[in-house]
């Protein structure tokens, strides 16, 4: 059965953006850019909220030419995912094998999953504690920036609790700090 799973950067204290909406402090490593590829390579499709995608929309039609091995596997393997927007105001998609959904109906996305041949990501805060208030993230895997930015827009949803057990660690050589949790159901 696939799973969803919610995959991040976040700051040591638990932001991916700063005060001030930048994320510039978080841009990955080739080392860590690898690994991410890895993990992203066989989920076949993610959940976006429109301001996530709008930033990572830029894969789509990004010339190869210049990029590192990393950036070029990322950009193949993000053209080759499925990908749905929930957003009431994007009027169009701006890349290949995307949809839009208007609304987060718990029940859709919990279909959506269950249907689904390959595990399914989530993206974007907003979205991600839609899904988590409604129990259905299976799987959490964050990357901790060595990085104290004081405030901004959190990872996690705040006002909701959950267990979960540590499946997966790794230490990269530039402090970054990569857990893989499940939900404890």
């Amino acid at each position: 059965m696939a799973k969803l799973i919610y995959t991040g950067i976040c700051s040591i204290d638990g932001y991916i953006a700063d005060p001030l909406g930048e994320f510039n402090w978080s841009a990955p490593t080739p080392q860590v850019h690898a690994f991410i590829n890895d993990l992203e390579r066989p989920v076949g499709a993610c959940l976006y909220g429109r301001r996530l995608y709008e930033v990572m929309a830029v894969w789509e039609d990004m010339p190869l030419d210049g990029l590192s091995a990393e950036e070029q596997d990322y950009a193949q393997v993000w053209r080759a995912t499925e990908k749905v927007v929930f957003s009431r105001t994007l009027g169009h998609a701006a890349s290949a094998r995307t949809r839009i959904q208007r609304e987060f109906e718990a029940e859709w996305v919990r279909r959506f999953v269950a249907e689904s041949p390959t595990d399914v990501g989530i993206g974007g805060a907003q979205l991600a504690g839609h899904a988590i208030r409604a129990g259905l993230v299976d799987e959490f895997q964050q990357f901790i920036y060595p990085v104290h930015v004081g405030g901004g827009k959190r990872l996690l949803p705040d006002g909701v609790r959950f267990d979960l057990e540590l499946l997966d660690e790794r230490r990269f050589d530039n402090g970054v700090v990569y857990l893989r949790y499940s939900l404890r159901r």
